[in-house]
């Protein structure tokens, strides 16, 4: 069965106040692939994502998602399909299950907690059943990083963005994160990540040299 293509960059560039972030990228991405984007700081693997959900616009290329154009009109579209988990996830302030509450009260988000679901990724994860309880401004990072992935997981997403999203856990529980997802077959996954643990043989590595281009 022919894999039906997401994401894709076609000569894509960017320029930040005069300096070239970004210069000719190229990628697609299929369904349920998995690509670990690797490369130093500054050669814009965030902006790559930034542009996807519509916080920064190509100055060179052209970017597609399922084989339209990105741009104003489809960005919410995306943000319906495309869970993004970053490095520091902001919540808020509140009990962890307010927010939670609040997050899937939203019109899009209606009918998509699943309790059993939650709960069983917590344990998964290594989650204390009363972090719920606990305020969100109170927890660690790595707590706050999973309950990020947490979220996107039961919301049901199955194309995902994840910026260095396990970068303040323990090698244990980033070997479990990571495990969980790549064992997802049917879930797509654009990963940045200076972690070992998502270095597998089914990722593909895509790697950006210092001018932002990918590396042959």
């Amino acid at each position: 069965m022919m894999q039906d293509e997401i994401i894709r960059y076609e000569g894509v560039g960017m320029v930040y106040d005069s300096k070239k972030v970004l210069s000719g990228f190229n990628l697609r991405i299929k369904q349920g692939q998995k690509i670990l984007l690797k490369g130093k700081s500054g050669t814009g693997k965030s902006t790559l994502f930034k542009m996807l959900l519509g916080f920064e616009k190509p100055t060179e290329g052209t970017l597609y998602y399922r084989n339209q154009p990105v741009d104003s009109s489809r960005v919410w579209e995306i943000r319906k399909e495309v869970a993004y988990v970053s490095q520091e996830t902001d919540l808020g302030e509140g009990p962890v299950k307010v927010l939670l509450e609040e997050i899937f009260s939203y019109h899009p988000n209606r009918d998509k907690m699943d309790s059993e679901k939650l709960h069983a990724l917590m344990q998964d994860f290594e989650l204390e059943e009363d972090t719920l309880d606990k305020n969100y401004e109170d927890l660690s990072g790595g707590e706050k990083q999973r309950i990020g992935i947490l979220i996107a997981l039961v919301l049901g997403r199955e194309i995902f963005l994840l910026d260095e999203a396990t970068s303040a856990l323990d090698s244990e529980l980033k070997k479990k994160v990571a495990d969980y997802f790549l064992e997802q077959e049917e879930l797509t996954l654009f990963i940045i990540s200076h972690d070992r643990e998502w270095e597998k043989e089914r990722v593909k590595v895509v790697e950006l040299n210092k001018t932002g281009r990918n590396k042959k």
